[in-house]
């Protein structure tokens, strides 16, 4: 059974073995505790999912609430990928923003097909500095 929270906080080293738990590890500073850290605090928005105890999914997010919403993780454990979990995050996540607010996300390129099975569209012109 898993139970799904927006309230419930994550320590750094959960969001950790998650990320490695997970595809992202390979595109996050899971080495720099102090940057994990300051992701985990400075996150607007986190809805995760749990199984007992365990940490199993998260989205984190930066966002204002209203205009838009940067999603920027979104991790499934991959013992628990494929069940639908993915997709109640994003779902849960929306629940909390406006109607009007755009979601946006930087996909993984494993991933780049699951987004439009979501209804998100390819926007042609993101910019990443740095």
């Amino acid at each position: 059974m898993i139970e799904y929270a927006t309230q419930r906080a994550i320590t750094t080293e959960q969001f950790i073995q998650l990320l490695k738990s997970s595809t992202l590890a390979e595109r996050r500073p899971v080495d720099d505790q102090a940057c994990i850290e300051k992701m985990v605090n400075g996150a607007d928005l986190m809805v995760t999912a749990w199984q007992a105890d365990v940490l199993v999914g998260v989205a984190r997010s930066v966002t204002d609430f209203g205009y838009c919403c940067y999603l920027s993780d979104l991790a499934v454990a991959q013992s628990h990928q494929r069940q639908g979990i993915g997709r109640r995050l994003i779902e849960l996540t929306r629940a909390q923003l406006d109607a009007e607010c755009k979601l946006i996300l930087l996909s993984a390129p494993a991933a780049q097909s699951y987004y439009p099975q979501l209804g998100f569209c390819r926007h042609p012109s993101a910019w990443v500095m740095g």
